[in-house]
């Protein structure tokens, strides 16, 4: 039986109202309240026992091709290397482009049918260790492929950034949405969903419900499940519940080991970040949520994957041309259309904030002025924003946004995010992602309605130094012009700076 019960018809959770603990939450998250001080948490162990599987070396290669089925092996050990493993050489960070303050809470399971390395069943990863630990069978009917349950735990960042914790939650499981699925070798097809059912993704992961694990207090940390990435060969059939029911039809797998604290009570502000993030994770109408297409942009590599990482700030300073930009605002705008919009703002000569033009290859100008110190000031006072080349904006996600709208918006712009990172690598730009953004309505700066359209999502990005002439003595570069917009527009002001406290510097 499915461990999710049958539940009710619902309205679509894109269309429901916003509870007022949302809107509060939200209201506070764009708040210039600071977070309080709180005790630090470190990371806790790997949370599941055993070995686990090792999916590098002889034993899980793919095999020598010999029929059809055969060419078609997904190589878990490949894809998980570029995706979510721990980049060898480091201490204390897991992915190189951390988007919530290098706490990295997104954990995968790794659901496994037919033509992948691994033989068929559940796992979890372990991204230190770069191992698969075996939690159960597949079901006789899981579907070719792999399909990878991606889950948040919170306690780390809840702990850092307290009431701000939730949306970076949301945007750093986009980042990771985005790195399985742009790992995805040619050959297979790669379809994510950021709006399946809570619960349907907890019982196909094989973990037991949010609020039966609160209720039972299991020992270990409470993992929300938020996202989904599938891979298969192109044409595979997906029935109309999604990939999701085999699964979840099976019993809840073997629970993780208990943790040193993971069992005692969470406090007052990690049960509402993880409250919240049930609630808004649940999808009644369709359960089995939305699968669209994740296609790699063109120029992107396998190299460029691997050698994407948060830039210094100091290495931003240069802004990209328009062409380049306006190349990384269409794939903002393409990796997930259903997502917040993207602007971006440069400096120079003639600074401005400029979005994609419709139908056209070039930028239209939506605003003249420098509006990246403002942009500095709504990002937690992070003052190297003001120097960047560019800065792409994701915006949207109105005040009375629905739950289903407030999840989407931060995973998608995560999401979108985590594409252009990789593009812009592909390009030989540097960027870095900025997660915490406080006043920033950037549709009220712009002369629209208050409340409708705010910052959500950020990424700095910046140019490479020339190489120097043959025989010449370097001297510092001289910045490009920045870019030219094909249509010319009415340029409104730009953004006001706000008047806000000073508050402590926030990395994301």
């Amino acid at each position: 039986m499915p461990d999710t019960p049958a539940r009710p018809a619902a309205p679509d959770s894109a269309r429901r109202p916003a509870s007022g603990s949302l809107r509060r939450a939200l209201a506070d998250v764009r708040s210039s309240r600071a977070p309080g001080l709180a005790p630090y948490v470190p990371e806790r162990p790997f949370p599941w026992n055993g070995p686990g599987l090792p999916l590098a070396g002889a034993a899980f290669r793919p095999r020598a091709a010999s029929g059809p089925g055969d060419r078609d092996v997904l190589d878990l050990d490949r894809l998980l290397r570029l995706s979510l493993a721990a980049p060898a050489g480091t201490s204390g960070r897991l992915r190189p482009t951390p988007s919530a303050g290098a706490l990295h809470p997104v954990r995968a399971h790794l659901l496994i049918g037919a033509g992948c390395s691994l033989p068929p069943g559940r796992y979890a990863y372990d991204p230190r260790a770069h191992r698969a630990h075996p939690r159960g069978p597949a079901p006789a009917d899981a579907p070719p492929g792999a399909l990878v349950v991606l889950t948040a735990a919170a306690s780390r960042t809840v702990a850092h950034y307290g009431h701000r914790a939730w949306p970076l939650l949301l945007l750093d499981t986009g980042h990771a949405a985005a790195s399985l699925a742009l790992a995805g070798p040619p050959a297979v097809e790669a379809r994510v969903s950021l709006d399946a059912d809570g619960d349907l993704l907890s019982a196909a992961a094989g973990l037991p419900r949010f609020l039966d694990r609160q209720a039972g207090r299991t020992g270990a940390e409470t993992e929300l499940p938020l996202a989904a990435v599938r891979l298969a060969a192109p044409g595979g059939h997906m029935d109309a519940g999604g990939p999701l029911g085999a699964w979840a039809a099976l019993p809840c797998a073997g629970v993780p080991a208990p943790q040193p604290g993971a069992g005692t009570s969470p406090t007052r502000r990690l049960l509402a970040a993880q409250n919240l993030l049930h609630h808004i994770s649940g999808a009644p109408e369709p359960p089995g949520g939305t699968w669209h297409p994740a296609p790699r942009p063109g120029p992107v590599t396998d190299e460029a994957i691997e050698a994407r990482r948060s830039a210094a700030p100091e290495d931003l300073h240069r802004p990209p041309g328009s062409d380049v930009l306006a190349r990384l605002l269409t794939t903002a705008r393409t990796a997930r259309p259903d997502g917040p919009a993207w602007t971006a703002a440069t400096g120079g000569a003639a600074p401005a904030l400029y979005a994609k033009a419709p139908g056209g290859r070039g930028l239209d100008v939506l605003a003249s002025g420098d509006a990246r110190p403002t942009l500095a000031r709504w990002a937690a006072h992070q003052e190297w924003i003001a120097a960047s080349g560019a800065v792409l904006l994701a915006h949207g996600c109105p005040d009375d946004a629905s739950p289903g709208l407030v999840r989407g918006s931060h995973l998608a712009a995560g999401y979108a995010a985590g594409a252009v990172q990789a593009h812009a690598t592909a390009l030989g730009l540097r960027s870095r992602p900025i997660g915490s953004w406080q006043q920033a309505d950037l549709g009220a700066a712009l002369g629209g309605a208050p409340g409708r359209d705010w910052i959500v999502h950020g990424l700095a990005v910046g140019a490479p130094p020339p190489p120097p002439a043959a025989g010449s003595v370097r001297r510092p570069p001289t910045p490009p012009a920045p870019p030219t917009p094909t249509t010319p527009a009415t340029a409104t002001t730009a953004p006001v700076t706000p008047t806000v406290p000073p508050g402590e510097e926030e990395r994301p």
